[in-house]
């Protein structure tokens, strides 16, 4: 017989953020790796709003997808790999992808989200860098091309 699987084990130990919250946005899951990509501990996250990492000006557009999720219990980011800016602890802005999964009851009603989030910040900087050098070297290989 096989040995049972630890979840809990399996989810905390992961290298990627794994976020779950609840039908009302309220963080009831952050693993290790989350602690380490926002800044906040365990203790500090559990039953606080997804406000917590979601920069002030995409709130309103998360909520209403959020919002409308829970009552319909699909999402259009299932399989999609979504690429948004977060907050971390400190204030400073990053760079996140992450995959969502609904979650639901016995009666087959939405009661919540997971996350699978990793932190591209260094891979945004990096690309951004290479985007703006590859155009002042096309700039100046067509200086009189428009741009």
């Amino acid at each position: 017989m096989k040995d049972a699987i630890d979840y809990k084990q399996l989810v905390h130990g992961m290298g990627d953020a794994v976020i779950v919250s609840d039908a009302q946005g309220d963080i009831v899951l952050w693993n290790k790796a989350a602690e380490r990509i926002f800044g906040y501990t365990e203790a500090e996250a559990l039953g606080k709003r997804l406000d917590l990492i979601t920069p002030e000006r995409f709130r309103h557009r998360h909520w209403e997808g959020y919002e409308k999720s829970m009552e319909t219990g699909t999402t259009r980011y299932g399989t999609q790999l979504l690429k948004v800016p977060a907050l971390h602890k400190d204030g400073r802005t990053l760079s996140i992808a992450f995959t969502v999964t609904m979650l639901f009851d016995e009666a087959h009603r939405a009661t919540g989200v997971a996350a699978t989030i990793r932190d591209e910040t260094e891979r945004f900087h990096t690309d951004r860098a290479l985007r703006n050098r590859l155009s002042e070297l096309e700039s100046a290989a067509n200086p009189g091309a428009p741009k």
